[in-house]
């Protein structure tokens, strides 16, 4: 039976609500947290740094991630300078490649070196991952994010890939493999049982940990009292039609 309690993967809370990002750090099972522009656009974010001084001022001890959002990298490299400096916990967030499909692997090499927590992100295949790898500083802590969820919504078992990409990564013993984008509970799990370190989760599938290890014929009357109530409560009503004799 699974159990949260002997879990030794890291759940990083994924989100740009601040209420939202509040309530998980309340709960001691957040190890860490991650964003990204795409979700700080969802939830209203105005003032990119103003947000991310603000999240900091009530995340003081935790690893969080930010993104940079420039196209070019020398415009990335002034950006994660930058966003570094605002916290010892700080990873900052390089995109694999830019929107031209140029490899960062020089940036994530001198910003490494220069001892910046990279977290490399929107990573989705194993070359990516060894040619990242090889550009970390041995001596710096540093993130890989593989998007596993992406990987599985192209029909794709994403667990053998990320297993082949934890072995990969035993190169640099500082850098860590998050599961990112996970579908389903589930996928805690999956990270788990192959060595994954971390693996990001939304809110929503959060909210599903109260049913891990759940009994299932218990699970199955809730879900048949839900239709019937919902069907009450609608007031559905399917007319009876009386063949008459002929």
């Amino acid at each position: 039976m699974a159990s949260i309690s002997n879990l030794k993967v890291k759940i990083f809370a994924d989100g740009a609500d601040f209420n939202g990002i509040k309530e998980m750090y309340s709960n001691p099972l957040i190890k860490g947290f991650t964003t990204n522009p795409t979700l700080m656009r969802k939830a209203g974010v105005q003032d990119y740094k103003a947000f991310a001084r603000k999240v900091l001022e009530s995340v003081p001890d935790r690893p969080i991630s930010f993104e940079v959002f420039a196209d070019e990298f020398d415009g990335m490299e002034w950006q994660a300078m930058e966003i570094a400096s605002w916290g010892d916990n700080v990873n900052v967030k390089i995109p694999v490649t830019n929107t031209r499909g140029e490899f960062a692997g020089p940036l994530i090499k001198r910003l490494s070196k220069a001892g910046v927590k990279v977290n490399v992100t929107a990573m989705m295949t194993l070359d990516q991952v060894r040619q990242v790898t090889e550009c970390l500083a041995p001596e710096t802590p540093a993130i890989i994010s593989v998007f596993a969820g992406r990987i599985a919504d192209t029909g794709r078992d994403p667990v053998p890939l990320m297993a082949q990409a934890v072995k990969i990564m035993k190169a640099r013993p500082k850098a860590e493999l998050i599961w990112a984008s996970p579908r389903e509970l589930l996928n805690i799990f999956q990270a788990d049982s192959i060595g994954c370190h971390i693996i990001t989760v939304t809110n929503d599938v959060l909210k599903k940990l109260s049913l891990v290890g759940k009994d299932l014929s218990s699970y199955s009357l809730e879900t048949v009292d839900m239709f019937y109530r919902d069907a009450a409560a609608a007031k559905y009503t399917i007319e009876t039609f009386v063949t008459a004799d002929v």
